[in-house]
């Protein structure tokens, strides 16, 4: 999503990517040069910020290692020069009951005692997230999530934080800036049903599962360790208090009001009729955004829109 929102800015975007087959992906999205490596790599890591006016940080979701990761890039940030660094954080990383929010408030930390040029965005839930249980929604109308129903959102749609993201990138005025990025309003799961309901015209009603049920689910998928246990700690902590925050940052940057979880509803199922009519196939989602470990941006790609 960064990737696109950049390329439509005119922005030359190298990406740098744990895995070859994420290379086509990215390339698709707009990047112009994609490098393949690991954060451990230290040449690889080099090769990626060469000559890189600016850096786009998105860690491995719920990685174990994330503060060590996040030093890392800022370590290599500092000896390719690079001049602007604006790292992908989360809403409220001060909440130590949620361990990934805690990492990220850690590198949040080192950033600021780097003394690069900073950007933290904090993007609340996305909207998005609900895609992983479409086609459940579609074909049986139940929406069940491991949580209270009526636990309030301040979700946000994934398009307008790479539209921030793309700003803050591409903009001087934004150094040393710690940017709050949720939508337009407070949004339960009851709610979102409720949206769902009106767009796909039929019944779709929200339902709290059994947390238990829930990681036993992701124990079968594959799941264990610390992010089954991040994620354990987050459901229990958005069932006693949801996570809320405030559009006005967001209003801002894209200067209009965020996408509300109703238009990004109508636009997914607009946008699913169309490709159903066209292939046939399940709509394509744009993959997860945490899969880019980072996105350098060359030194001549900036200053240019």
């Amino acid at each position: 999503a960064v990737t696109r929102a950049l390329a439509r800015r005119g922005a030359h975007v190298r990406a740098f990517v744990r895995r070859p087959s994420q290379v086509p992906v990215v390339v698709a999205a707009g990047a112009t040069e994609v490098v393949v490596g690991d954060v451990g790599d230290r040449a690889a890591l080099d090769e990626a910020l060469r000559g890189c006016a600016a850096v786009y940080h998105i860690a491995p979701n719920v990685h174990p290692d994330e503060p060590a990761i996040g030093r890392t890039l800022i370590e290599a940030a500092r000896r390719g020069k690079v001049r602007r660094f604006v790292f992908h954080s989360v809403l409220r990383p001060q909440l130590r009951a949620m361990p990934h929010h805690e990492a990220k408030l850690r590198v949040e930390e080192a950033l600021f005692e780097s003394d690069l040029a900073v950007t933290v965005l904090q993007p609340a839930p996305y909207h998005q997230n609900t895609l992983d249980a479409w086609d459940t929604i579609v074909r049986t109308g139940d929406f069940a999530v491991p949580y209270r129903v009526d636990a309030p959102f301040a979700a946000v749609d994934l398009n307008d934080v790479a539209e921030a993201a793309a700003v803050v990138l591409g903009e001087d005025g934004h150094e040393h800036a710690v940017y709050e990025l949720a939508g337009p309003e407070s949004v339960t799961p009851r709610q979102m049903a409720a949206e769902l309901a009106t767009v796909l015209e039929r019944p779709v009603t929200a339902r709290r599962i059994d947390p238990r049920e829930w990681c036993e689910n992701a124990r079968i998928g594959g799941l264990s360790g610390y992010p089954l246990d991040t994620l354990t700690a987050m459901f229990a902590f958005y069932d006693r208090h949801g996570l809320t925050g405030n559009p006005r940052t967001l209003t801002a940057l894209l200067g209009r009001e965020p996408t509300g979880f109703g238009a990004f509803a109508r636009r997914v199922v607009e946008s699913d009729a169309t490709t159903r009519s066209v292939s046939q196939s399940p709509i394509a989602t744009p993959p997860p955004v945490s899969q880019l470990q980072t996105l350098p941006i060359p030194s001549d790609s900036l200053g240019s829109n």
